[in-house]
């Protein structure tokens, strides 16, 4: 059977196969001694004396750490426009680090309802325009458009705390909450926990039940590896006059023209050029 790991707690798994039916399994030693599996894993099992075994993890598309899954498909990044603040910095950072991943960025914008500053809504505006898709989310009111995202798809979730991350999943699927709660009382807190790791069904889709990139942490990016992560600039790699052209001060760059010409925001700029510069200072200090 080939079927997708959708829940680990302790050494027990939950796969489901590709009629969308539940089994419970086990690992060989042989892939204990050699993998750890990660949620949204595909996998060979063979049923043998009424349990399922999983025999190998087919080859991953990508893998995070925090958490825990494999072959993400999508990471929204949900960023209310106040209480807290909306903060373009932070959604070109996170849009970074996940594009660098090999996962899809979309935006998912929280708490519409409260009224939209001028300023945020420019900015919101800007990213409607670019290659990000952009959901606007009032309490309350579930836009269709989320829904329709994550079907089909694997999905993390990641931006500012008490953005509204757990209130977007419960609207879509009441039972997650009640899920995640009773899971925490059961594992406690304590030194011993037992360790899970769990994609929930939710609008036809698998949806991580932590939220994603827990820390922004650049040190894996190469100084010319950042600018193929920003989705605004991707006409323009190759287009500048030097080959190793990292956008910042070289002359006949394609990516600082189409800022003058007004077709990148100036912001998406200014966000990249504060993070190479984290890069360059890390690489500085290290040479």
């Amino acid at each position: 059977m080939i079927a997708r790991i959708v829940k680990i707690v302790s050494r027990e798994y939950t796969l489901l196969d590709e009629e969308g039916v539940r089994h419970k399994g086990i690992l060989t030693g042989k892939i204990r001694r050699q993998d750890i599996p990660a949620a949204g894993d595909m996998v060979e099992a063979k049923l043998s004396e009424g349990m399922w075994t999983v025999q190998k993890i087919l080859p991953r598309r990508n893998l995070l750490y925090r958490p825990y899954v494999a072959n993400v498909d999508q990471a929204l990044i949900v960023m209310s426009v106040v209480d807290p603040d909306f903060s373009s910095a932070l959604v070109d950072r996170l849009a970074m680090l996940i594009e660098h991943a090999g996962i899809t960025p979309l935006l998912c914008v929280t708490k519409c309802d409260l009224g939209i500053p001028d300023e945020i809504e420019e900015r919101i505006r800007e990213y409607e325009k670019g290659p990000m898709k952009v959901v606007r989310c009032a309490m309350g009111t579930l836009n269709p458009q989320l829904a329709e995202i994550l079907t089909d798809k694997i999905s993390v979730l990641t931006g500012q705390s008490g953005a509204g991350k757990s209130t977007l999943l419960n609207e879509l699927n009441p039972s997650f909450h009640l899920a995640t709660q009773e899971i925490s009382k059961a594992l406690g807190r304590g030194k011993h926990t037992t360790r899970h790791n769990e994609l929930h069904a939710i609008a036809g889709g698998l949806v991580a039940d932590t939220p994603g990139f827990s820390s922004i942490d650049f040190s894996r990016i190469q100084e010319k590896e950042l600018a193929e992560c920003v989705p605004d600039f991707t006409p323009y790699i190759g287009q500048c006059y030097f080959n190793d052209c990292v956008h910042q001060n070289e002359p006949g760059c394609a990516v600082k023209q189409a800022v003058e010409e007004g077709v990148i925001p100036r912001i998406r700029h200014e966000n990249y050029l504060a993070v190479l510069k984290m890069i360059q200072d890390r690489k500085e200090k290290y040479s």
